[in-house]
């Protein structure tokens, strides 16, 4: 069942994924500007919300209840289904190393509970949610996401640069597979409960395991070296976002994964890219943004992405 979606953020990560799969899929896509479009009347007539909005880190608090409330909104004046690419934030460092549609959302620290709070709130208003649960980000292209802008760029030299314990699983997300998943799960959506959390497998890797695949797909070796955080630590005072990746510093050495049953249950034919493949391409994609800026002043680079988890 397609129709019409209406994507915000559609020139963000997952955005423009969203936004190619639907597309593709046959649906008539509508791209919300938020510097001419009022939410209410682009919802008009749209079948689905992507709300694939995330603001700085720093602005979280300021914005989110407000985003939430306004697309709350606009979905209850139109019926339409909300589609969430949800995160890992929700569970707090204490959470068992599976995380399913029924793993409490017990986060204490302040970017966890505004995450869970804004989950909260789709399901405490009765609009038809579906919220894709995924880990970090592999881009198509660099885009600012830790893999990109930290691990990868170098991988030129063989070294895959690692945030945290090279040894615990960590869950990641090819975009393109992640959006597929989305477009598939808004067909069902009138076969869907009111609120449903669909976790997102994607692939489960330690940093051993990513540079092995890397180094089959790169076809040169890569072993695996610790990203030193004393640069992030110094940097609080005049960059707000150290602040904030400090706080799920605790991801990279937690192991973790999502749970496959329920979205194997809804899509038992979707089908996830090899992740030689997907690695392959978010690796060179990576090398070639490092290799762009090589020589340019920081801050020009700089400008371009903006660090933080998924």
């Amino acid at each position: 069942m397609t129709g019409t979606v209406l994507i915000l953020g559609g020139a963000g990560r997952f955005g423009k994924h969203a936004a190619e799969a639907f597309w593709n899929a046959g649906w008539r896509i509508r791209l919300f500007d938020r510097s001419r479009d009022d939410l209410t009347s682009a919802s008009d007539g749209a079948e689905v919300i992507v709300n694939a909005w995330n603001p700085p880190y720093a602005d979280w608090a300021r914005t989110l209840p407000s985003l939430t409330g306004r697309v709350i909104s606009a979905a209850k004046g139109t019926g339409a289904t909300v589609l969430i690419p949800g995160n890992v934030y929700n569970f707090g460092a204490e959470a068992k190393d599976l995380f399913g549609s029924g793993t409490p959302h017990a986060a204490t620290n302040p970017l966890g509970r505004l995450r869970a709070e804004m989950e909260a709130a789709y399901r405490a208003a009765g609009v038809r949610t579906i919220v894709l649960r995924a880990g970090d980000f592999l881009d198509t292209e660099a885009s600012g996401n830790w893999f990109d802008k930290v691990m990868a760029p170098s991988l030129g030299r063989g070294v895959l640069t690692y945030p945290g314990d090279p040894d615990a699983a960590h869950a990641w997300a090819w975009l393109p597979d992640m959006a597929r998943a989305a477009e598939l799960l808004a067909r069902r959506r009138r076969n869907l409960p009111a609120f449903v959390d669909v976790p997102f497998p994607g692939y489960t890797l330690t940093a051993r395991q990513m540079a092995n695949v890397l180094s089959r797909s790169l076809n040169r070796p890569v072993r695996v070296k610790r990203m030193n955080w004393l640069p992030i630590h110094l940097a609080q005072p005049v960059w707000p976002t150290a602040r904030h990746l400090l706080e799920m510093r605790y991801l990279w050495s937690k192991p973790h994964r999502l749970d496959p049953a329920l979205l194997n249950d809804l899509l038992p034919a979707f089908a996830a890219t090899d992740p030689e493949d997907a690695l392959g391409q978010a690796a060179m994609a990576a090398m070639r943004a490092a290799r762009e800026c090589a020589g340019r002043p920081r801050r020009v680079c700089a400008a371009r992405f903006r660090l933080r988890h998924s």
